[in-house]
């Protein structure tokens, strides 16, 4: 084994910087990649998130469209019923007055 150090640093010298090595354009390489992962992964878990939430309101939609129809449904069925008791009411009203007519006349005629 050799124990010396390098030339340049057995000296005291400093070595010149150096180029980018191999190694470390790698390195930044690697470190860009995985930033740029955590970035792809970032905007597609924020993507997840806009999708979900627009399922939900799609549902919620579909939900309030279902009741929508439910309750036209409802009240058309109200209103013909309504429109019945009252053409009922008025028939009744009609047979009372002439019922009230028949007893008057025939009080009228007991009278005289």
């Amino acid at each position: 084994m050799n124990d010396r150090m390098p030339n340049a640093f057995a000296a005291g010298e400093h070595a010149a910087p150096a180029a980018p090595s191999a190694a470390s354009e790698i390195e930044a390489a690697t470190r860009r990649l995985a930033a740029a992962l955590d970035a792809l992964e970032g905007a597609v878990e924020r993507r997840r998130e806009y999708d979900r939430g627009s399922d939900e309101l799609a549902a919620r939609i579909q939900s309030l469209g279902v009741d929508r129809s439910r309750l036209a449904n409802e009240l058309d069925g109200t209103l013909v019923r309504s429109r019945e008791l009252e053409r009922t009411n008025r028939e009744i009203a009609e047979r009372l007055d002439v019922a009230i007519e028949t007893i008057r006349s025939v009080i009228e005629e007991d009278a005289s």
